[in-house]
């Protein structure tokens, strides 16, 4: 005759315990993540996109390229991921700058300064593999990477054009000529530059380039152009309302 007993119900563990195991389990995909595009990052940077291939990433960390497609699903999602967190990176960096220097009340032309230098040591000094990376990939409509990587620039450009509008709305910029336009009057010379020094680099002739002098001769030449006229003219006149303002009070 059958038992008529009831199998004993399996043991399930500790809840505390499976919470235990599930972030153990998390943590250990996220560093995995972050070890994936830290190597991706360095192969992309020394070999630029089409040479760059997902299987010497998993060799270098030691481990199978499908372990590197079970979290990217391919070579241009790994790289789209690593050039939006570098510029996620550049685009703290610039508004970390700009916002010491609004704190201590510095001229909108010395922020002007020193948000140049930041974007040049970045790219010049810090990225430069990737910086060969963007320029050579990203800049062309209807290559693999173009179109993903017009959002991120935008996104990178965004510091730069709420300085330009507080410039204008300020009168020490000029008025006269659209955002659009004064955006590439500033980044148009150091993106010389910047191909310049790819150029030099890819062909096995690198120069060194001296930041400080570069960055300052560069904003002097740019602030010459977008400079309001009269400008000197306008501080003196917010000066004196601003004292009339004071005395009246």
């Amino acid at each position: 005759m059958p038992s008529s007993r009831r199998p004993a119900p399996q043991q399930q563990p500790p809840s505390g315990l499976v919470g235990a195991r599930r972030a153990t389990a998390s943590a250990k995909s996220e560093q995995r993540v972050r070890d994936i595009l830290r190597v991706g990052r360095d192969v992309l940077a020394e070999k630029g996109y089409e040479r760059a291939t997902t299987i010497e990433i998993a060799q270098r960390l030691g481990i199978s390229e499908a372990t590197v497609f079970t979290y990217f699903r391919g070579k241009r999602e790994l790289c789209v991921r690593v050039i939006s967190d570098w510029y996620d990176e550049i685009i703290a960096a610039m508004q970390a700058v700009l916002s010491e220097a609004q704190a201590q009340q510095q001229p909108l032309r010395q922020q002007l300064a020193l948000l140049m230098r930041t974007h040049l040591q970045l790219f010049l000094i810090q990225g430069t593999g990737l910086c060969a990376l963007v320029l050579s990939e990203g800049r062309s409509k209807g290559q693999e990477l173009g179109d993903s990587f017009a959002p991120l620039q935008r996104r990178y450009t965004a510091p730069l054009m709420d300085l330009l509008a507080r410039g204008q709305a300020s009168g020490e910029i000029r008025q006269d000529v659209p955002l659009r336009l004064l955006r590439p009057m500033v980044l148009g010379p150091m993106e010389h530059i910047l191909w310049e020094v790819v150029g030099q680099t890819s062909s096995g002739s690198v120069k060194t380039t001296d930041l400080e002098t570069t960055s300052r001769a560069l904003h002097d030449m740019v602030w010459a152009a977008i400079a309001a006229p009269e400008q000197e003219l306008a501080q003196l006149r917010r000066f004196k309302a601003s004292i009339l303002q004071a005395v009246d009070g």
